[in-house]
């Protein structure tokens, strides 16, 4: 294994960090998002269900501390040496009475950071309330800082060469998508289906390897396309149903998410008129995405198209994607809805996702999107239209 990007790459990115760091006068910043670690460092293992963290400091590479088995890892998928890597000891874990957190404080308290102002990820998956609690109080003598997606807006202009990566992730996507079309069909269990995709998201496309998602293939059908987060079943697909399928790709844990609507036979004629009215406004979205745009006024552009077709959609209509890790995909900083003030630059990757969910049916479209100098890029390739099987 090797880091996914060349080490200049990394040192733009820290150097992005620290700045941030700097404006917000933080001497040190503990990270506990595994996709941020990631995105900093390369780091890559299957290890952040156990405490861990990536230290930032200004005069010191990034420094992981983590549990000891996965402390591999670290030579494996980044540019980082030894010093970079404080591994706590095994017996430490899910273990009564103790907590890992404990000695990772130690550990950062030998960079003599009492006194000193810590920023520290507030409200990200497994970074729990107890594991922040452990830690602070080994360092009491330290300022915390809520830096909460400090990194995640570092992350949300991409470079040329993540640009690339996700366009590989956009083309497993594409082919994932394609491999669902030809399979489903009335009779075949839900479960089936996903192992299809399952297998096609990982085998990838000619040239590249595909990981797994960080969001999971979801399967609408039948009355749960009525919501928007089902699982899939052991259920069987049903002549005349309609089924929305939100697949994705994923390379070097860059994700890239993709929905269509497929009618299984014939289907009621508000599928096709509803569809009509979402690709309509699929379209004018992405004429409207470019740079020095509002987040607000792509919304607005949907918006014009549901109202001329007297349709409603509560939920925002797409949000910043790129590398990610189990449960989610999107990086929790731009959304496109109503009113939102972001400011739209050149190299944002957004997933743009149009759902409708209706009384016991449901459709959706969406695109993988890139932000260009004067539009956008569609990643993600697939027919704009109800697939009709």
């Amino acid at each position: 294994m090797n880091p996914a990007f060349e080490l200049p790459e990394y040192e733009r990115r820290l150097e992005k960090v620290r700045s941030a760091m700097s404006e917000k006068n933080l001497d040190a910043l503990v990270i506990g998002d595994p996709a941020n670690m990631n995105w900093l460092t390369g780091f890559d293992a299957w290890s952040f269900y156990v405490p861990q963290v990536m230290l930032v400091l200004h005069d010191h590479p990034p420094v992981w501390l983590g549990r000891q088995m996965d402390a591999g890892s670290v030579a494996l998928t980044t540019h980082l040496g030894a010093d970079s890597v404080r591994p706590y000891a095994e017996d430490l874990v899910q273990r009564d009475g103790v907590h890992p957190m404990e000695a990772i404080a130690k550990s950062i308290a030998s960079f003599h950071l009492e006194g000193k102002c810590i920023g520290f990820e507030s409200d990200t998956y497994f970074f729990s309330f107890k594991a922040v609690e452990r830690m602070q109080a080994k360092l009491s003598s330290s300022t915390w800082v809520d830096a909460d997606l400090l990194v995640n807006w570092c992350r949300a202009v991409k470079s040329d060469v993540e640009i690339e990566v996700m366009r590989s992730a956009a083309k497993i996507a594409s082919h994932v998508m394609t491999v669902a079309c030809e399979h489903i069909s009335p009779g075949m269990r839900q479960c089936d289906l996903v192992a299809k995709v399952l297998s096609a998201q990982v085998s990838g496309v000619p040239g590249v390897g595909g990981d797994t998602t960080a969001l999971c293939p979801l399967i609408l059908a039948g009355e749960a396309a009525a919501t928007a987060h089902p699982m899939w079943t052991a259920a069987r697909f049903e002549a005349d149903q309609t089924v929305a399928l939100e697949l994705g790709g994923a390379c070097q844990r860059y994700n890239a998410g993709l929905a269509r609507t497929v009618q299984l036979g014939k289907g009621p004629q508000k599928v096709f008129d509803t569809a009509k009215a979402v690709t309509e406004g699929l379209e004018a979205v992405l004429q409207t995405i470019r740079p020095g745009i509002f987040a607000g006024d792509v919304h607005r552009a949907w918006q014009a198209v549901l109202d001329r077709y007297g349709l409603n959609k509560e939920s925002r209509i797409g949000y910043s994607i790129g590398v990610g890790y189990s449960p989610d995909w999107g990086e929790h900083t731009v959304s496109l809805r109503a009113g939102e003030s972001t400011v739209l630059e050149k190299n944002m990757t957004l997933h743009v996702m149009l759902g409708m969910w209706m009384d016991g049916w449901g459709i959706e479209f969406s695109e993988t999107v890139a932000v260009t100098d004067s539009g956008c890029e569609s990643l993600t390739q697939f027919a704009r239209e109800v697939i009709s099987v």
